[in-house]
């Protein structure tokens, strides 16, 4: 598993680990096939990428056979951590509140989600 803090995955980067989660493990041609439903994207540009995540440790890649197997080197779960926390204290200094607050304050938000937040905070407040 690569470390945590050494996670500073691009745009890009995001969107192949996206694909990756949701296979759970994939092809350089499965990503790039992947890829171009929602943008103009080249194969040796997916591969390019993949090779130099895989050289950042952003996804582990299985070489035992002639076509080289990728899989995410942390779950989706444990990386929008580091990400969300990172965003926080570089943006709003530290404050999860502020980014609540901006978040609630710049969309639309509707009353089901409004009772899910409400549910989430009573919770919160009970521990």
């Amino acid at each position: 598993m690569a470390e945590i803090k050494a996670l500073k995955p691009t745009e890009s980067e995001l969107e192949i680990l996206q694909v990756l989660w949701q296979k759970g493990e994939a092809t350089v041609r499965q990503v790039h096939e992947e890829l171009v439903v929602s943008r103009d994207i080249g194969y040796t540009t997916t591969l390019k990428l993949m090779q130099i995540m895989n050289e950042k440790g952003l996804v582990e890649r299985n070489d035992s056979s002639r076509t080289h197997i990728y899989k995410a080197a942390s779950d989706k779960e444990n990386t929008q951590k580091f990400l969300l926390n990172k965003f926080i204290g570089n943006l709003f200094g530290g404050s999860s509140s502020q980014l609540v607050l901006q978040a609630l304050g710049s969309q639309k938000v509707s009353a089901a989600e409004l009772d899910q937040i409400q549910s989430f905070i009573d919770d919160l407040k009970k521990k």
